[in-house]
């Protein structure tokens, strides 16, 4: 019995032996399979998924090929990472690394950063038997835009975007017309002054010119003082507002705002009256708005007064035309053509929606055989027919640039021995006459036009001060100097004489202001 029982204790000290090195052999080809793990409970790799060799100890996966960079951690089946990427969850590789698939990314314009990548995407193997893909030659790959970014993506093989264009009216009248607005109700700079160039290049003398030394805040403050407390001091606000051009005027009205808090248009009709009310209003309006009220006064209620369509539509440039019907639209909601339509008729409309349309040309260009055809063309539509060819006199007037008119006039007087005007004389009447006529008056002498139409608002009984102050503002930093030097040659008194004759008090001396000039 001792002999079975030493036998038996031999044997099973054996077996204890066997089964721990068999133990201590599994804990070392654990701890051989990751090296980088420190510590079991460590089973999540980067991605945040489970490391494959817990479900299958031993397996191990072929090396990582190039993917795309930002990845931590993959499914059984993905493509390994970027060089210097780590891999949590896999035994080292023993390929060196892979060099990328792509170049690093370029920004997409000057100065923007590089994108970064599109997180966890993987790339797409190619199906059975398929040939990889190559770039067409010369193809740049396409990057993601910045979402930062204000400017437009550009796409492979695209051409530059192009360049920003510049919003709202169109800038191709620069020097002729209305001022821009823009530029001197939101900002304290005054705009360059050459408002209106006449059509057909020919730039007329202003009363108004800039004033220097300009200081808006200055100019506000006598006006604050004229208009505080019992009455109101007129000579200063004439000293003021008629001796500023229009847009040294809205640089004061902005002033005023800011440095009182309160409107000055507000504040001047409150504190004025009558016809000074009228004038120091109409001084404070930009032109273009201005015209665009008078025509609709002039079209609206019973009625139409058809003088004032034809001296503002016959004798304004494309450019302050366009300015015109943007100021209409934007005042009243409807398009200044629609309205002349619905208020004229026949062959008057169509002057007047010709000369709407703004479609002038304004070179100096000439062709004398092409005057002396319209010429002839003009006499056979008129005097040499029974009845008139309206259409044609419509076409060559309303569309040909001044100094070709001139010419054309010459020629006709060639053909029929007397003047253009003699033959509308003779051949229209009622409102397409006048309109016709206006047109050649101002293509033969604008201020003499412009002289005669000042005669007519003050000779006889009474004055017609709504055109009076009309003529006079518009015309005070267009031309009102050679109006004044034409109204003293035709009617052999002076403009000042006779607006003394026929206004009184300040409307009268804000008028000779005007005139005078500064």
């Amino acid at each position: 019995m001792p002999f079975k029982t030493q036998l038996l204790s031999t044997i099973l000290n054996e077996v204890s032996k066997g089964i721990g090195s068999r133990n201590q052999d599994h804990a070392a080809s654990n701890q051989t399979y990751n090296p980088d793990q420190g510590n079991s409970n460590q089973r999540m790799s980067g991605s945040g998924y489970y490391s494959p060799q817990m479900n299958n100890p031993g397996a191990g996966y072929p090396p990582p090929g190039g993917g795309y960079p930002g990845q931590y951690g993959f499914h059984p089946g993905q493509q390994g990472s970027y060089p210097g990427q780590g891999c949590h969850g896999y035994p080292p590789s023993g390929y060196p690394p892979q060099p990328g698939a792509y170049p690093p990314q370029q920004p997409s314009y000057p100065g923007q950063p590089p994108q970064p990548p599109y997180p966890n995407q993987q790339p797409h193997p190619p199906y059975p038997n398929q040939q990889p893909q190559h770039p067409y030659p010369n193809q740049q790959p396409y990057y993601p835009p910045s979402q930062a970014s204000s400017h437009q993506p550009q796409y492979p093989g695209q051409a530059a975007a192009y360049p920003q264009q510049n919003q709202g009216f169109d800038q191709g009248y620069s020097s002729a017309g209305y001022p821009d607005l823009s530029q001197f109700q939101n900002t304290p700079s005054i705009p360059n002054f050459n408002y209106h160039a006449s059509t057909a290049g020919m730039q007329g003398t202003p009363t108004i010119r800039p004033y220097e030394p300009f200081n808006a805040n200055a100019d506000a403050e006598t006006l604050r003082k004229a208009m505080k407390g019992f009455g109101c001091d007129k000579s200063k606000i004439i000293a003021v507002l008629c001796a500023r051009c229009n847009a040294q005027r809205q640089q004061i009205s902005i002033a005023f705002k800011s440095m009182y808090g309160k409107d000055l248009l507000k504040d001047l009709k409150s504190e004025l009256t009558g016809d000074f009310e009228d004038l120091i209003l109409a001084l404070m309006e930009p032109p273009a708005r201005y015209d665009a009220q008078q025509l609709h006064k002039a079209i609206a209620g019973l009625g139409t007064k058809e003088s004032v369509l034809i001296e503002i539509m016959c004798s304004r440039s494309n450019a302050e035309i366009l300015q015109i019907r943007s100021f209409y639209r934007q005042m009243y909601g409807t398009e200044l053509e629609k309205d002349l339509i619905g208020d004229t008729s026949g062959y008057f409309k169509r002057l007047l929606v010709s000369m709407c349309a703004a479609g002038r040309d304004e070179s100096m260009h000439v062709d004398p055989l092409k005057a002396n055809q319209d010429a002839r063309a003009l006499y056979r539509a008129g005097e040499q027919r029974l009845g008139t060819d309206e259409s044609c006199f419509n076409a060559i007037l309303a569309a040909q640039n001044y100094a070709q008119l001139r010419l054309v006039f010459q020629e006709y007087q060639k053909v029929s021995k007397h003047t253009i005007e003699k033959a509308i004389e003779a051949e229209f009447s009622g409102d397409i006459k006048d309109g016709l006529l206006a047109i050649v008056a101002c293509v033969q002498n604008k201020p003499a036009y412009f002289a005669k139409l000042l005669y007519e608002s003050m000779v006889g009984l009474g004055t017609r001060d709504n055109d009076l102050i009309r003529l006079v503002v518009t015309r005070s930093e267009v031309d009102l100097a050679d109006v004044r030097q034409q109204f003293q040659q035709l009617y052999k008194k002076s403009l000042e004489s006779m607006i003394k004759g026929d206004c009184s008090g300040a409307y009268k001396d804000g008028l000779i202001a005007l005139v005078k000039g500064n």
